[in-house]
């Protein structure tokens, strides 16, 4: 998803850069300001506010820790959860220390699966705090995957972390009544049930240069506002190709992203659809990826997708 589809936000990417790593976890504070263990770092600030963070003089920590500064009232965060979480992000290099992004500024937290695809320091960190709670996560070199040769080393990450919930419990695929809608030469099978739709987009038929949203299945839930984070399932392949890029149906799980992150063939094609509905969308390049060639999609391409809205929230 985050390849194929978004124009994402940097700051929640460094979750799904860095790969399993080593850590030492710091013993939890029950206060609103504390410092990470044998780091140094300070935050201040109340859980649901952008936190205020200072940095000690010196060269960073070359040994990933987190600490619980706000052990939060609500119910603990388990291996396997995922949690909702304000997040503000720093690169520690001893000299700038550059602030890399906040989700209270951009007001789009981010949905994190606490598994085996984050790194340890912050899987660690999450299971030690419950909901309302705030995290400190310093995650350095030990964390980060092996580097190539010639590639300069990732500085170290200094996260806040505050957990806002869990999302709501997602559908398992569309529901509601088939509309009879169409979209010329593409091609949708819905086999019914939680089965994965077929698209087929191999046609001699010229894609509009306009956006074209299809209602294939009409949702009964609530409809998507541009600000929320959606739960999706989706296939895209390419017009007139049929070559597919990205499926989260075949890789077994939805995706998680807030809908202001993606791009603009999607968050101006999902906007009022309601929570259920499974739609068919063909993307012109000016609302995808324009001449830019990206890893399997080629420079001005037409995309289609058909997505399945799982929740919004």
């Amino acid at each position: 998803m985050r390849r194929a589809l978004a124009v994402l936000a940097a700051v929640p990417l460094i979750f799904f850069a860095a790969a399993c790593g080593s850590d030492t976890p710091a013993a939890p504070a029950a206060g609103g300001s504390s410092s990470a263990a044998g780091a140094g770092v300070k935050v201040t600030g109340e859980v649901g506010a952008k936190p205020t963070v200072t940095f000690p003089s010196g060269s960073p920590a070359t040994k990933s820790s987190f600490e619980v500064l706000t052990a939060g009232t609500g119910p603990a965060v388990k291996a396997g959860d995922k949690v909702i979480v304000n997040l503000t992000v720093y690169n520690w290099d001893g000299q700038q220390n550059a602030f890399q992004g906040s989700s209270y500024d951009t007001k789009a937290p981010e949905t994190i699966p606490v598994n085996e695809q984050l790194p340890q320091v912050l899987r660690d960190g999450f299971t030690k705090v419950k909901h309302g709670g705030r995290l400190l996560a310093v995650m350095a070199g030990d964390s980060a995957p092996q580097q190539q040769q010639g590639t300069p080393p990732q500085p170290t990450k200094v996260f806040v972390l505050d957990v806002v919930g869990a999302p709501p419990v997602a559908l398992k695929a569309a529901t509601g009544k088939e509309t009879g809608d169409k979209l010329k030469g593409v091609k949708v099978d819905n086999p019914g049930g939680e089965k994965a739709p077929t698209l087929t987009t191999k046609t001699g038929d010229k894609p509009s240069k306009e956006l074209v949203v299809k209602t294939l299945i009409k949702g009964t839930g609530e409809k998507v506002k541009p600000t929320q984070t959606l739960t999706v399932h989706y296939t895209g392949k390419i017009w007139g190709t049929d070559k597919e890029f990205d499926s989260s149906w075949t890789r077994g799980e939805p995706a998680a992203f807030p809908l202001a992150n993606v791009i603009q063939g999607w968050q101006k094609g999902l906007a009022g659809v309601p929570v259920g509905s499974r739609v068919v969308m063909s993307i012109p390049p000016d609302l995808g990826y324009g001449a830019q060639e990206q890893q399997g999609i080629p420079a001005n391409s037409t995309l289609v997708f058909v997505v399945d809205i799982l929740s919004a929230y």
